[in-house]
């Protein structure tokens, strides 16, 4: 399997400092991970443009990750199944890493694990919604999205790809739509107390085109955390 860029170098420039295993998420794990996701990022992550892509939905098949030091959920990260512009892809995120376990290679190590398993199962391109210099290390730009839309307001500085397999996104144009197999639960996570959680599929779509010729580009969302690595800029 050939991937995009060098996993080697990418070892070398993030060394994993700590003592934990990548595993794939288990049933068990919600509660955990749901506490992470609060703590990292609060309520608002349900109000996020991405959200849309994921609301009512399951992760794509074999890719829910969790970092685990011992019996302790320390990292999450989750891909899903999306169209996008006619090709297929994956929506990566959130990520995200406990407070105490920052800075040691967490949020690197997931991102490593995820990008190999997406390409192992044949997928073709991966996009997210999160700091650029962060992402670069794995190999995702602006330019693969340059022609794409969101499903909501969005920074388009954020707005990254990768694509697994070259050329994947050439011809991708339009709007990213969500794919994946539908949750039949249901279960969206209750905000904190005070707090709204977004009525995702009842929100008009607001499809963040990509600037016309002579724009400097579009508005830039209010707030840009939840598809980031909490607290290390990813």
């Amino acid at each position: 399997m050939t991937l995009p860029f060098d996993f080697a170098a990418l070892d070398a420039a993030v060394p994993f400092l700590g003592d934990f295993a990548i595993l794939a998420e288990a049933p068990e794990d919600a509660p955990a991970r749901e506490t992470l996701l609060e703590a990292a990022f609060g309520a608002q992550r349900f109000e996020k443009t991405s959200e849309r892509l994921r609301a009512g939905r399951l992760p794509a098949d074999g890719l829910a990750l969790v970092a685990k030091d011992g019996d302790a959920l320390v990292g999450t990260v989750r891909l899903w199944s999306v169209r996008a512009g006619g090709v297929d892809a994956l929506m990566l995120g959130p990520l995200a890493v406990a407070r105490s376990r920052r800075g040691v290679g967490v949020g690197a190590r997931l991102m490593r694990e995820a990008i190999a398993r997406a390409a192992e199962r044949g997928h073709q391109a991966i996009l997210l919604v999160g700091d650029a210099p962060y992402y670069a290390r794995f190999g995702f730009a602006a330019s693969p999205t340059e022609r794409l839309a969101l499903p909501g307001p969005v920074d388009r500085a954020r707005f990254l790809g990768l694509e697994l397999v070259s050329g994947a996104l050439r011809n991708a144009e339009g709007l990213v739509a969500a794919t994946g197999a539908r949750d039949p639960h249901g279960f969206a996570p209750a905000p904190r107390a005070g707090k709204r959680a977004a009525t995702i599929g009842r929100l008009p779509a607001q499809p963040s085109l990509p600037p016309r010729a002579g724009e400097t580009g579009s508005r830039k969302a209010a707030a840009l955390g939840p598809e980031a690595f909490a607290g290390a800029g990813a």
